[in-house]
């Protein structure tokens, strides 16, 4: 093995696992501003995908259908996303199905929560 050993080529999948991760970080920094805890150890995020490109597309739900504040949390998520991927188009979908429930919060959550 010489000094031009050049480290191996990463697969275009490998490529979005990782970026996904990343994105899944970032995301876990956007925080439920009435529960005060991320939406991602609250469960609220559903599905994450990544074109490989420049899109991603998130499928999540609020703690309550009605929530007030449902405008606020996915700009947050799409402003979240755009500060570290400032090319990217983000597409939020809201769902209800599955109805979101306490038992979706992740264990982290739970300890962040007290339970």
């Amino acid at each position: 093995m010489g000094i031009l050993e050049k480290t191996p080529k990463k697969t275009n999948e490998e490529i979005v696992a990782i970026e996904i991760d990343i994105i899944e970080n970032i995301l876990s920094h956007v925080m439920d501003p009435e529960i005060e805890i991320d939406i991602v150890n609250l469960g609220l995020i559903y599905e994450l995908d990544y074109d490989g490109k420049t899109t991603v597309d998130i499928e999540m739900t609020l703690s309550t259908p009605a929530c007030p504040l449902s405008d606020a949390i996915v700009a947050n998520v799409k402003e979240s996303i755009k500060q570290k991927y400032t090319d990217f188009v983000v597409n939020v979908k809201l769902v209800f199905e599955p109805l979101w429930h306490a038992g979706m919060i992740t264990e982290a959550g739970k300890v962040m929560l007290g339970m």
